[in-house]
């Protein structure tokens, strides 16, 4: 194991690094503000995402407060708020139906042994090196995966049978169900998205996910004496006990276990790119730096604990923790109070949550896939490049229609052959290096840019940032050695672009040869503040 070289490889938590730092009164009362703030959107999130799982709800609340504490406790971020994820939905629904809930949890607790490993080696690092395709391709099909998972509940369909995890068999199922329509389920379905879409446009601070299904309960109560009869928790589930699972260890044979290692894998998988990507997002709004390695075994932990507490996957989840960001939260005392928060919903308000109409549910889980989904993103890069496009399609529609993981490995291999088969064509390669300023004085600073900008290199751009503490007039990129820009390069150019452009920097590209040009223009650099100088 290489000893660590910069402060992101350390294997120490941000909490101790925040109360080594002095933690004040006046910050535990904004992360007590910012933690019950996302403790609020967290309730409705986590239940519907564990009832989309095939789950009970109760199991997504388990999942936030064994799960959402650990990672806020040992993660390497000071704003990671973790919880039940909606990438997981359709991985978990797929291992419920195989494998059974005791199969999850040992795959849960085998990926969590994983992802301690991942940190333990420091292959966080190497997370980051997937390309922005892949990325958009990959939350696109998720989305899709997620409205679709329901359609069941936003119509209150009756299904012949138990409702399939794949997408054409579940349509199918849907299609030989339509006459099943529910009127009640539709009327909450409908009023619930019009409470949660009129508060994010006129109360956008307000808890719109809670409102909403706090007054679709008490619309399903107004209604039912008039014939409109509303399925809800208590009705499916049975309701919501009022105290924690005593943990236990799922009972096994080493048969299984083998059996389990693919699912295990993807769990894995699938919960460092998306607890690092939530990570990140948190470090480009508040200008910090996580640390990836220490976040991947704080999400090993993390699974290990709350599957031991018979709680779904857990992750960071990047909704809730912008939320988190967004409300002034500190450090990651914020998380662990939201998870405090819910312990404390779960044993003194548990049997309010049986009036809930998983129409709501379905509502909601329905806008946030919308929202999940980069559609302009999506549509941009099928316009802007034929390769990149290819690789998008191909992630998109096999996370749809084979497997999410197999998406995401083919994507990243269609990269790296058109990236090779780009490099073919550069006429001079060399590894990237971006040099200390060759001139810097009160108005300009200037940056020599050597080799390739492609997605293997994209977080080193990035790192521009960290050593820009000055706000000069002009920013210059020295161009002259770069033979190529691909687009996740340009992405993180956006960014820096972005970053310098709200300090009233003039960003200028000089020496730039046909091809970084073209780039340029055709990834929308150019559109974010830049300019090209001859």
């Amino acid at each position: 194991m290489s000893t660590p070289t910069r402060p992101s490889d350390y294997l120490i938590p941000k909490t101790i690094s925040v109360f080594k730092e002095g933690y004040s009164w006046d910050r535990l009362k904004r992360d007590a503000v910012s933690g019950l703030t996302v403790a609020m959107v967290a309730i409705p999130l986590s239940m519907a995402i564990a009832k989309a799982s095939g789950a009970s709800p109760d199991r997504g609340l388990v999942t936030a407060i064994i799960g959402g504490f650990l990672i806020s406790l040992l993660g390497g971020s000071r704003f990671q708020i973790g919880g039940p994820a909606g990438a997981f939905i359709v991985v978990v629904a797929s291992i419920i139906e195989r494998q059974g809930y005791d199969g999850l949890l040992m795959a849960t607790i085998m990926a969590g042994l994983a992802m301690i490993v991942f940190g333990m080696f420091r292959l966080g690092s190497y997370i980051k090196y997937i390309p922005h395709p892949v990325l958009v391709g990959f939350t696109a099909g998720i989305a899709m995966i997620i409205f679709s998972s329901q359609i069941v509940d936003l119509f209150g369909l009756t299904l012949a049978g138990r409702e399939p995890a794949a997408l054409v068999p579940k349509l199918t199922a849907i299609f030989h169900a339509l006459n099943t329509i529910s009127p009640s389920a539709i009327i909450i379905s409908l009023f619930s998205a019009v409470v949660i879409l009129s508060l994010r446009k006129f109360k956008p601070h307000w808890p719109g996910f809670l409102v909403a299904i706090a007054l679709a309960s008490l619309l399903s109560i107004i209604i039912s004496p008039f014939g409109f009869s509303v399925e809800t928790i208590g009705t499916r589930f049975g309701g919501i006990p009022n105290s924690l699972p005593m943990p236990q260890i799922p009972i096994t044979s080493s048969e299984r276990l083998l059996s389990l290692i693919p699912d295990a894998a993807t769990i894995a998988f699938l919960g460092a790119i998306e607890s690092l990507l939530s990570a990140v997002v948190a470090d480009g709004m508040t200008g910090r730096r996580h640390r990836s390695n220490m976040e991947l075994i704080a999400q090993g932990v993390a699974n290990i604990g709350t599957a031991l507490f018979g709680g779904i996957c857990a992750t960071g989840t990047i909704a809730r923790t912008a939320t988190n960001v967004r409300a002034g939260g500190t450090s990651p005392v914020a998380g662990m109070i939201h998870s405090l928060v819910l312990l404390l919903l779960i044993l003194f308000a548990a049997p309010l949550a049986s009036y809930i109409p998983l129409a709501s549910l379905g509502a909601i889980l329905a806008i946030v896939s919308w929202n999940m989904a980069e559609r302009a993103e999506f549509i941009s890069i099928l316009k802007r490049s034929w390769p990149d496009a290819a690789i998008l399609l191909a992630t998109f529609l096999l996370t749809i229609f084979r497997d999410l993981t197999e998406g995401i490995a083919v994507g990243v291999i269609l990269s790296a052959f058109i990236f090779m088969h780009r490099m073919a064509e550069a006429t001079r390669v060399n590894g990237v290096e971006i040099t200390e300023p060759l001139s810097t004085d009160a108005d300009t600073i200037t940056y020599r840019m050597e080799g390739p900008l492609f997605f293997g290199v994209a977080s080193e751009i990035v790192e521009v940032l960290d050593r820009i503490n000055e706000s000069p007039k002009r920013f210059i990129l020295d161009c002259s050695s770069v033979p190529l820009l691909d687009i996740t390069g340009a992405h993180s150019l956006k960014a820096i672009i972005d970053h310098l452009h709200k300090k009233g920097t003039d960003v200028i590209f000089k020496n730039t040869n046909e091809q970084i040009r073209i780039a340029l223009k055709q990834y929308g650099v150019l559109e974010h503040g830049a300019r090209i100088e001859t």
